[in-house]
């Protein structure tokens, strides 16, 4: 970014470089393989063409769905199967986490309010919970999604008030504080979570950039030395944190929620974040 130093990341113009000094990649989807619209156009190919070097590529997403409908949906839009191991999503790690906990923590069976988009309760599917509406009657609350291009902040104040008020457990199973609409950007289920720790209510988070799902993806890639595992995402506080908390190298790129940052305002954020990246990358796309 604009003028040398010391918190100034190294600017690539490609892929292509990084797919040869790494082992391992952690990438990303929204904001870097998948827009608002849809799959940015040169993902699908870049993806594949990463995937063909050899080097193991699972998808790291703060996607409260599990990893089977978010497979469907790259495979929808045109990404090859075999150009990625698996997706593992936050929700996908949040469910082996919640399943540890019923017994232990949870009692078996309890109500539990899924917030979530379309209404997708997949985050407790095949769990011993029993899914409720009524936040009055909720034992837990499992955040898994924003609706937040059809509802306002002051809906979720108003809906998780009497939880909050209760001290009723709250999951965040996906922490990203923005998301990306075909209308542009709006507040995330991780902005809904902090809200509700405001409101005096207990959060657990998972995804980045807390800790679990980096120590799931370290299982998934036993043999390969963590400063050996590139982390590839669009978000300083996510996935720049996250990935460098994990003992990873970091690449930022300059699509998704960050987008209408030119370099320099770019380069602030991630100094006042404290998440200054390894590398970065205009698009995740090969220069030739």
């Amino acid at each position: 970014m604009s003028g040398p130093g010391p918190a100034d990341p190294r600017e690539v113009p490609g892929l292509e470089g990084l797919a040869e000094r790494f082992d391992a990649f952690l990438v990303d989807q929204f904001g870097v393989l998948i827009g608002g619209n849809g799959a940015y156009p040169w993902a699908p190919e870049a993806l594949s063409r990463l995937s063909a070097g050899g080097a193991p590529v699972v998808l790291l997403s703060n996607s409260g769905r599990r990893a089977g409908p978010n497979v469907e949906r790259l495979l929808r839009l045109g990404f090859a199967r075999d150009s990625f191991i698996t997706v593992l999503s936050s929700g996908e790690a949040a469910h082996a986490d919640l399943s540890r906990r019923i017994g232990p923590q949870i009692a078996p069976g309890a109500p539990v309010l899924v917030l979530a988009r379309e209404n997708d309760v997949s985050a407790v599917e095949g769990l011993d919970l029993r899914v409720t509406t009524d936040p009055d009657r909720a034992a837990l609350v499992v955040l898994a999604g924003s609706e937040g291009d059809r509802h306002s902040l002051d809906h979720y104040r108003a809906l998780l008030e009497g939880p909050a008020a209760r001290g009723v457990p709250c999951l965040c199973t996906n922490p990203d504080v923005t998301m990306l609409t075909p209308e542009g950007t709006s507040f995330g289920a991780g902005r809904i979570a902090q809200l509700y720790a405001h409101m005096g209510g207990p959060v657990d988070w998972v995804g980045k950039p807390h800790p679990l799902i980096y120590d799931v993806a370290r299982r998934m890639l036993p043999a390969i030395a963590s400063e050996r595992v590139l982390c590839i995402g669009d978000s300083p506080a996510h996935d720049v944190r996250g990935g460098q908390a994990a003992g990873h190298a970091t690449a930022l790129v300059r699509s998704g929620i960050h987008a209408d940052l030119d370099k320099p305002a770019l380069r602030a954020l991630c100094v006042a974040e404290g998440a200054v990246p390894d590398y970065l990358l205009d698009r995740f796309a090969f220069s030739s």
